[in-house]
């Protein structure tokens, strides 16, 4: 069993938006907005080894949109999905599942490849992974959503037969090494990975906790679409990583890869921060 970070790339969000109801004073000291109220965000994906399967965990915004979709997320930095997998000595044929937590753009992008004027998926001899409560949601978005479910990065999915649904109950085996929990406030039925690697165990945060900062409770983004719902999901998940030991990997965080939780007379905050190189 072994896990990598899977580098992406860097994009721009409103900092805001991703903050929520955060006074600006307070979270432009953690991540600094250029003029434009702008902040640079990670998109961190993370490569699973277990046994014969090789699981990609979540796959960044990809390269296929056209020049106006990058005009507002300003992708940016040397990272690349398909480099970060090579550089692990990988090619793409080689990955056998794409664990998606859900399919907003910037977490399900480079799963599908522009090929001539097709749209195909990037990772040919993979079992893509979604939930059917979720998937469905994305392909009848909100209004709020509809900006975030684009239909080249799912259906394409779908239309190559390499879709499976899995079942949504907490807790439940992807392998006998990855189970699975499922929150709603950020969006329907997104799925957070529980990959347990030696005496270790790592909770992908996906967009329930995107960076460390987050990790305050009331640091909410104002993408998501129920925001209480991700305070008691944040107070559920941080009470079981205390108690089980668990670190938290962030999917967005600029500097940060992942840290373990201490209860404090403050609240619970984050204790050590580390790299998963460093397991």
């Amino acid at each position: 069993m072994k896990l990598h970070t899977i580098n992406t790339g860097l994009f721009k969000l409103d900092g805001g938006a991703m903050h929520g109801v955060v006074p600006k004073s307070m979270w432009n000291k953690v991540n600094v907005a250029d003029e434009n109220n702008m902040c640079s965000w990670a998109m961190r994906c993370m490569l699973v080894e277990d046994g014969d399967r090789l699981i990609l965990i979540d796959t960044g915004m990809g390269n296929k949109q056209d020049e106006k979709f990058f005009s507002f997320f300003q992708p940016h930095g040397d990272d690349t999905l398909e480099k970060s997998i090579g550089n692990l000595g990988f090619s793409t044929d080689d990955i056998t599942d794409v664990f998606l937590t859900h399919l907003h753009f910037d977490h399900c992008g480079g799963a599908i490849k522009r090929e001539n004027d097709k749209l195909i998926p990037a990772f040919k001899n993979a079992t893509y992974w979604s939930n059917e409560s979720h998937w469905n949601s994305a392909l009848k978005p909100n209004v709020r959503e509809k900006a975030s479910f684009l239909k080249e990065n799912i259906l394409p999915i779908q239309e190559s037969g390499q879709l499976k649904f899995i079942d949504e109950k907490d807790g439940i085996s992807f392998t006998d090494h990855m189970d699975i929990y499922f929150v709603n406030g950020h969006t329907d039925s997104m799925m957070l990975p529980l990959i347990k690697s030696n005496e270790t165990s790592i909770l992908f945060c996906a967009d329930l906790v995107p960076s460390m900062a987050h990790i305050s409770l009331p640091w909410v983004m104002g993408y998501d679409m129920r925001p209480l719902n991700t305070l008691s999901e944040k107070e559920k998940m941080f009470q079981l990583a205390i108690e089980n030991n668990w670190l938290l990997f962030f999917e967005h965080d600029l500097n940060n890869e992942a840290c373990s939780l201490i209860q404090t007379d403050r609240g619970i905050r984050h204790q050590d921060v580390i790299k998963i190189i460093e397991l």
